[in-house]
């Protein structure tokens, strides 16, 4: 592509989609009323996550998932980074610039989403430290010391996992956890598959299954608080910037608002008191996810049945 073509086309993304946005910003935090279920919503995996249906691009993606945002006036949404994902796909360059057009913050996945249980602590370090250049340019004055670990991964031995939060302690970081969660990303390549096919079946039973998903979590993660502590936590939850995940962001919006969710940035959610542990770097009994904290309590985990095997099948 010669250099015209590549203005022409920068010119068409910031038209499409960053003009709009950055005069939506202004307006994107703004309060809402308060109800008793608090959630904050916070996406891996950007740049790129998972596969892309025909004709839909990454750029396609993170302008429908921050429309419906705004739309819904969710606030601030955190995307934590991978940089490497800009290496492997030029395209989803501008991605990032997006979303901080649009007014809101990113954070730290590691560099190539590396796994702390799986690799040493220095080469960890080194991953982690990677991505920072890149978050660096992107946030500019404003905080992206946050970390969401990949896999959620602390640490396979005590000792690695007391390392680790002294290492981020060292490097400024807070821990970003996860509190409800329903596997969205299990969905978006059966989505890209049964889009290749033509399948539109296939994919109105994807949307019926993703929105069940999300309301039979919402459900389990409600009720482990409410046996843990008679009260609803704010919930803080995993989401992923897929083709799906874009497809469906306005009806998941609508569902969590029509079950009396309000959305709150991280930073409101990780103040209570059940979020704790994501600021010690010492060793702790603290448990980071309410199913750690069932179990702290000698209490029976509940199954939550999630649909992946039946996800696997779709549309090969």
């Amino acid at each position: 592509m010669g250099r015209g073509s590549r203005k022409s086309a920068r010119a068409r993304v910031w038209t499409r989609w960053i003009a709009p946005l950055v005069v939506a910003a202004t307006t994107i935090g703004a309060a809402h009323a308060a109800t008793s279920v608090k959630m904050a919503l916070t996406f891996d995996d950007l740049p790129t996550h998972s596969a892309l249906p025909p004709d839909v691009s990454r750029i396609d993606v993170a302008g429908r998932l921050l429309a419906a945002f705004h739309d819904a006036g969710t606030g601030p949404v955190y995307g934590f980074v991978n940089g490497v994902g800009e290496e492997r796909e030029p395209d989803s360059v501008g991605v990032l610039s997006l979303w901080r057009a649009a007014g809101h913050p990113l954070g730290n996945h590691t560099w190539s989403h590396m796994g702390l249980n799986t690799n040493s602590l220095a080469d960890w370090e080194a991953d982690l430290v990677r991505n920072e250049p890149l978050l660096q340019r992107q946030m500019g004055r404003e905080d992206w010391h946050w970390l969401r670990y990949p896999f959620l991964s602390e640490g396979e031995t005590p000792e690695k996992h007391v390392a680790a939060r002294k290492l981020l302690k060292a490097h400024g970081y807070r821990i970003a956890s996860v509190t409800m969660s329903f596997g969205d990303y299990a969905w978006n390549e059966p989505y890209a598959r049964c889009m290749a096919k033509g399948d539109a079946a296939a994919v109105a039973s994807l949307e019926d299954s993703y929105l069940k998903a999300a309301k039979d979590s919402l459900d389990y993660s409600r009720g482990l608080s409410a046996t843990l502590y008679g009260r609803d936590i704010p919930y803080v939850l995993l989401m992923h910037a897929g083709a799906f995940d874009a497809r469906m962001m306005p009806r998941l919006l609508k569902l969590y608002r029509d079950n009396g969710v309000t959305f709150v940035s991280l930073q409101e959610a990780e103040r209570d008191r059940f979020y704790a542990a994501d600021f010690k770097t010492q060793a702790t009994s603290i448990p980071t996810s309410l199913e750690e904290a069932m179990k702290a309590k000698g209490l029976p985990v509940p199954k939550l049945d999630l649909p992946f095997a039946d996800l696997d099948k779709m549309c090969r």
